[in-house]
């Protein structure tokens, strides 16, 4: 039987750091979708439970404190973790 892959979301909207988050969470055992804007997560959120959002703050279209708040709305299970560069 597999064991638990916990699940995270990525919500980064620089690419370099995206892939380079992406590919380190990856090779830890995590199971990640990663998307470059919080309203690109939304509907990830609404179609999958994700154990961790781990989310940039400073994104276009939608930041990563509304997004959290969206995700504590759509799913408040689901932890959040911020990032940012700033």
């Amino acid at each position: 039987t597999d064991a638990y892959r916990a699940r995270i979301l990525l919500a980064e909207d620089d690419a370099a750091m995206r892939t380079y988050l992406d590919r380190a969470l990856v090779n830890a055992g995590f199971a990640v979708d990663s998307v470059d804007r919080g309203t690109a997560a939304l509907p990830l959120l609404e179609e999958t439970f994700y154990d961790l959002l781990l989310s940039d703050i400073v994104m276009p279209e939608m930041d990563g404190i509304e997004l959290a708040q969206k995700c504590n709305e759509i799913s408040p299970d689901t932890k959040v973790m911020f990032i940012t560069g700033f």
